[in-house]
């Protein structure tokens, strides 16, 4: 478990929200729904790079790579991000998923393992940009104690390890702590190794 606070700069913080605006503009922002209930979640999301997470009632939690609303690829992954998962990730491989969620004023996440992924070797990497999110970790069960983290804009975080498959979210999103998004709210950006290396 790794906090890197300002491993971005104002400079590549607005570098990374044109490139992300551009997956956007390719790949729009669509509501996900949880498994069985069909409930909405507060966030809206998209995808970059050869695989993307999606959820909905009828087929859950899963990689695809494709996005289900217009059926299209998701576009590739930023170079910004493939530039910190170099720097920062320690694995040998590169991503295959990047997970873009926009959090607005009332989102929330909550408490969740990341453990769709066929191989837990390589860590999960996630960056923030605009307004500060309260994160929330703690162990590898539900009920661990947990530590809170405020994670601003051009912060990094990375679970590997042991830490891995530590059950994590956001508790809420501090409005106007940041100026970036001329909307307001947050992009969490996660980078996932999906598949086992051949």
């Amino acid at each position: 478990m790794r906090h890197s606070p300002q491993a971005l700069n104002e400079a590549g913080q607005r570098a990374l929200l044109a490139e992300i605006r551009a997956v956007i503009a390719k790949a729009p922002l669509f509501v996900p729904t949880m498994p069985r209930s069909g409930n909405p979640m507060s966030v809206r999301m998209t995808n970059a790079g050869p695989l993307g997470w999606v959820t909905d009632k009828t087929h859950g939690y899963r990689y695809q790579a494709t996005h289900p609303v217009t059926g299209e690829l998701w576009p590739p992954m930023p170079q910004t991000v493939l530039d910190l998962w170099e720097a920062l990730a320690g694995h040998p491989h590169p991503p295959e998923a990047c997970l873009i969620n926009y959090y607005g004023g009332a989102a929330k996440m909550g408490l969740h393992q990341d453990k769709d992924e066929e191989d837990f070797d390589a860590p999960v990497l996630s960056v923030s940009l605009g307004d500060t999110g309260i994160f929330r970790v703690g162990g590898k069960t539900r009920k661990s104690p947990t530590e809170k983290y405020e994670l601003k804009s051009g912060d990094v975080f990375l679970l590997g390890g042991e830490d891995r498959l530590a059950y994590h979210g956001i508790d809420r999103i501090l409005a106007g702590t940041s100026d970036l998004l001329e909307e307001g709210g947050r992009f969490n950006l996660t980078l996932r190794r999906v598949t086992k290396p051949g």
